[in-house]
């Protein structure tokens, strides 16, 4: 998930969209059915600023297949007093090269998991066609600012995602200076020589985004491709020797996604053979998808190879959507947690992986681990452990209804709201007020601390940390880790202790070890503190291009998807966790 600048260039079917439209112009023909209405309509010749400043105004525009703008107006209108109100895309009538660049970005938004449909795509061919034949100054202003709102909401959904906080207010950053939306289009795009390269500086910045870009186009090929044949559950667990009654489609299934090579064999006479090089390709495949690798057909692996190709698309465009929602100064090595994947890395300067390790998170029904960016400001080793005042009155106070003893005996503390030590006796006082939150309970240091031997403090409203935990020879085994009440608990926290701190003198992975050990809290300051993003990807990419997919264990895809569906304005206005 490491950052990289990808430069987008500009597709060759402008060429084609302005070929065709010198053919339908020298054809003839009536004017588009959506410009009708208002060609013919117009009875002198009204400046071009007025007819803009009308239309601008309206906050309206019929043509586009989203008519109403109004959340952009104020955008577009100072986009066009930048340019005195004088059109943007066209010169002396005709469609500047940006122009059409422009228009055939819009076209081929699909690949960008965005959708086409969006940004008028089948609509500018009959426009540019158009503007060939007779037309009026109002035809050219209204081609203009719906080629300017059409840029808007691409570049606002490109840069942000379409579920996001109101695209006016979207800010973009080019090195040491800010450009607002209105000066990005009129600046940037109007008056660029490559539109794609402009736009590739306002992408997400991580490597697995191109890559994942990448992988939509193959896997919207492969399930064009793919027949959709279901495998069946082998009797017992499948490995290698016995037939296996899904063979066929086994082979045919690993090969269109690459798992297995083209070269393998299926000479005459072992079609129902589950060999060694299939269990190979399995194990894969089951990498690849988030289950243990074995290489045995258990129900599991079964179920996922049984998952239409079309889902998987799905799962890679929903997971770009959800990069567009991730922003940080990139010039700052960064933590990154991927809930689904249960998986953290810790990037370099230079946007690599430098250290990657196992992650538990929330329990899916009771303890959630959010989505959120945070800042790592400091390292505390032998931590107290402050029970979460929700979890003390909805767990705790039940539990000590009956079992008194419990606090005294296993080192925890008990302190009023004002920072005062009190008795660990429990008494009907006691608990009346821990349930309503006077009362705060905190467990010292020691080996039994949910803590463990180390946190990583992240100040956030959600009050959850990295850390570490305690019997780590029992967790980190199974891939799929939901145990914690939202907290996020690393597999190595010693090395990564020692990457937060690796910029301040002394504090090796031993001198860590030393101090994860020692008998007292120990809070060390993070020198430059590090950004962390804590995300939900169920696909992402791996440097080389191998694309991975994991189960959406809290159901956000299909709530991202279910409103995605829903039309333009609506999806764009809404802002999901």
């Amino acid at each position: 998930m490491a950052h990289t600048k990808r430069i987008r260039r500009t597709p060759a079917v402008v060429i084609l969209v302005w070929t065709l439209t010198l053919v339908m112009s020298a054809e003839g023909g009536a004017a588009p059915s959506q410009w009708r209405v208002h060609t013919g309509a117009v009875a002198r010749a009204e400046a071009p600023q007025n007819i803009l400043h009308s239309l601008i105004a309206s906050g309206r525009l019929d043509d586009l297949r989203w008519p109403d703008f109004s959340d952009y107006r104020s955008e577009v209108t100072k986009l066009y007093a930048g340019s005195h109100f004088a059109p943007i895309w066209l010169r002396d009538g005709k469609p500047t090269a940006q122009a059409l660049q422009m228009i055939a970005v819009l076209q081929e938004a699909d690949g960008e998991a965005l959708r086409a449909e969006d940004y008028d795509s089948y609509r500018w061919l009959e426009r540019l066609a158009y503007l060939q034949r007779p037309h009026s100054t109002a035809d050219e202003m209204r081609f203009d600012v719906a080629l300017t709102v059409c840029a808007m909401r691409y570049v606002s959904d490109l840069r942000v995602g379409r579920i996001s906080a109101p695209s006016f207010r979207v800010r973009f950053t080019d090195a040491s200076r800010e450009q607002e939306l209105h000066l990005f289009v009129r600046l940037r795009l109007a008056e660029a020589n490559d539109v794609g390269a402009e736009l590739a500086r306002i992408e997400p910045r991580f490597v697995a985004y191109g890559k994942l870009r990448d992988g939509l186009a193959k896997y919207t090929r492969l399930a064009a491709k793919d027949d959709g044949e279901q495998l069946p559950v082998p009797q017992g667990m499948g490995y290698p020797g016995p037939p296996y009654p899904g063979y066929a489609r086994l082979v045919r299934l690993l090969r269109l996604v690459g798992d297995l090579p083209e070269s393998y064999s299926t000479e005459t006479g072992r079609e129902q053979v589950y060999d060694a090089t299939l269990m190979q390709a399995v194990r894969r495949f089951q990498k690849r998808h988030g289950l243990q690798a074995t290489g045995y057909l258990d129900d599991a692996t079964i179920r996922e190879l049984n998952v239409p190709l079309s889902y998987r698309v799905e799962q890679i465009r929903l997971a770009l959507e959800r990069f567009r929602w991730m922003h940080y100064d990139f010039r700052r090595p960064a933590i990154v947690v991927n809930i689904p994947e249960f998986r953290l890395y810790a990037f370099d300067k230079d946007g690599k992986a430098a250290l990657q390790m196992k992650v538990d998170v929330g329990d899916e029904f009771n303890g959630r681990t959010p989505e959120m960016d945070a800042t790592l400001s400091s390292v505390v080793f032998r931590p107290y452990w402050y029970v979460p005042p929700h979890i003390a009155s909805e767990e705790w106070v039940p539990f000590l209804a009956t079992h008194r003893n419990f606090l005294a005996s296993n080192d925890y503390e008990v302190w009023t709201s004002g920072g005062k030590r009190v008795s660990s006796e429990v008494t009907e006082t006691s608990l009346a007020e821990m349930r309503a939150g006077r009362l705060r309970i905190r467990q010292r240091p020691g080996d039994h601390n949910p803590m463990g031997a180390v946190k990583f403090v992240l100040p956030n409203p959600h009050g959850v940390y990295l850390h570490d935990i305690p019997l780590r020879d029992v967790n980190f085994i199974v891939p799929e880790r939901l145990v914690s009440h939202g907290c996020v608990h690393v597999e190595h926290p010693a090395e990564l202790a020692a990457w937060v701190l690796r910029d301040q003198p002394g504090w090796s992975v031993k001198r860590v070890q030393t101090a994860m050990q020692g008998h007292g809290e120990l809070a060390v300051k993070v020198a430059h503190p590090l950004p962390v993003l804590i995300v939900y990807a169920t696909a992402t990419a791996s440097e080389n291009g191998d694309i991975y997919f994991f189960r959406d264990i809290y159901g956000y895809d299909a709530s991202l998807k279910e409103a995605l569906a829903r039309s333009y304005p609506a999806a764009s206005s809404q802002n999901l966790k």
